[in-house]
């Protein structure tokens, strides 16, 4: 398996586009598809420079409702005329942050014709699996760090119903595909156990020197899963993990290639 990462806040190559965002494609034995956009159209811009051709793509999916992941999929509908775009049912809630900036996707996407919305646990593909967990306990409480949802003249705690994940099961292996993981990432560890996860951990809240940090990475060190981390995670937190999580955790950034 091979994940490109097109899109991620830094870049390890100079004449790559970083910007606020996240976007992979995903290569396995069988299926090559889009994990996200990011918030503009630079990701199709690092893909020609990576040799990625989004054409190939059979499908793409979109992690959750927010511009900084799904801001480039129009672009992408334009390059690619036959892939769907998987989106969960609630991706197209009103999301702001507090109570003035929409943070949400563009509408427009809607009228594209290949969306396809999926609910609690949808099978892509044989090994490709997409779960929103939101009947699942979260035994972990989730901080929405100011992140809402408009509902008529109300804005209420985002409980990020709109997110789902992407299970990949090949050779014996569980690889998880998650956006920002706003549904707490200790609890999406729990629930699924992968040997691999590639995703936001969403701690760039989290003073570096807190306990509560602290006490996330020890609760991660328990589990077997090798991350592969970036975007919301934060940089300095991403450090004071590694002091813990060792090489179980490894950063990600605009141009860098997973190799599974």
């Amino acid at each position: 398996m091979k994940i490109t990462t097109l899109l991620e806040n830094t870049a390890c190559r100079s004449d790559l586009t970083a910007e606020h965002g996240l976007s992979l494609f995903v290569e396995t034995q069988k299926h090559r598809f889009l994990f996200d956009a990011g918030q503009t159209e630079a990701f199709a811009d690092n893909a020609k420079k990576l040799g990625v051709d989004l054409r190939a793509a059979a499908f793409a999916v979109l992690s959750h409702g927010h511009y900084d992941h799904g801001g480039g999929m129009r672009r992408f509908l334009e390059l690619n005329r036959r892939a769907k775009l998987y989106v969960n049912e609630h991706a197209f809630g009103d999301y702001y942050n507090g109570t003035r900036k929409y943070i949400g996707l563009d509408r427009r996407l809607r009228e594209s014709g290949r969306l396809v919305q999926t609910g609690d646990e949808f099978v892509i593909a044989p090994g490709l699996t997409l779960y929103s967990c939101n009947a699942r306990e979260r035994a972990v409480p989730t901080d929405p760090f100011g992140l809402t949802e408009r509902l008529g003249e109300f804005f209420l705690p985002d409980e990020f119903l709109h997110e789902h994940y992407l299970l990949i099961e090949e050779e014996g292996k569980r690889v998880l595909l998650s956006g920002c993981s706003h549904k707490g990432i200790l609890n999406i560890v729990e629930w699924f156990k992968p040997d691999v996860l590639v995703g936001g951990f969403h701690f760039k809240q989290l003073a570096p020197d807190s306990a509560q940090l602290l006490a996330y990475g020890e609760a991660l060190a328990k589990y077997d899963t090798v991350f592969y981390t970036g975007h919301c995670t934060g940089q300095e937190q991403f450090d004071v993990l590694k002091t813990i999580l060792g090489d179980r955790l490894h950063a990600i950034s605009t141009g860098a290639v997973i190799e599974l």
